[in-house]
């Protein structure tokens, strides 16, 4: 059955999830990337839609003005390690409980998602066309002085993903465990090639 996350999300529902799961989300997702970050976190200054229990997502939409208003072109992910020196207190001083992007981030990130009950997720990269499909409406813009990548784009989705959770509010990690397992790997695999290569060496 297919997990759904509806805005505001419920501290509840945020701790259901772990690492590994597969979930979709319904309803407001903000895009907010480096500027964005920037201005909340060193700059002060938060946007006028209150985020708690929000959704952001890093990325930088391609966007079509229309009669109607905007249209969105395609809208893939941004590497979220960008926003990891911010993240931690970004979601203390916001309330986001989801935070979308491309890739893992750090401990810092994780310790923040412990704090204050959020999860990250990644969106997989080079399907920014068929996210863009799952954007129902371009509801609002705030921040437009950053251009387009930058501004803060107000979204409507409905089940938008399939998001990966990387890291969950126990503070595990996904992306972080990948990394210690590939390492161990790497060393038992380096250390029988190299008695392979002696082997073979006293065998000449």
């Amino acid at each position: 059955m297919k997990k759904v996350l509806t805005t505001p999300i419920s501290d509840e529902a945020i701790k259901s999830l772990n690492v590994g799961d597969i979930v979709y989300l319904s309803g407001t997702l903000v895009t907010c990337r480096d500027e964005g970050h920037r201005r909340v976190i060193v700059e002060g200054i938060m946007p006028e839609l209150p985020l708690e229990k929000m959704a952001i997502f890093h990325a930088g939409p391609i966007v079509k003005d229309v009669e109607s208003g905007w249209e969105m072109v395609s809208i893939g992910p941004t590497t979220s390690m960008r926003m990891e020196r911010y993240e931690k207190e970004f979601l203390a001083k916001t309330g986001v409980k989801l935070v979308i992007g491309k890739g893992g981030m750090g401990a810092k990130t994780a310790e923040g998602c412990q704090e204050s009950i959020a999860v990250h997720a990644v969106f997989p990269g080079g399907c920014g066309v068929v996210a863009a499909e799952q954007v129902e409406k371009i509801e609002g813009k705030e921040w437009p002085e950053f251009g387009m990548p930058e501004a803060f784009w107000i979204l409507k989705v409905k089940e938008f993903g399939p998001l990966i959770i990387s890291i969950d509010t126990q503070g595990n990690n996904l992306f972080e465990s990948n990394k210690i397992g590939f390492h161990e790997k790497k060393e038992i695999a380096l250390e029988e090639t190299a008695k392979a290569i002696v082997s073979m060496i006293a065998k000449s």
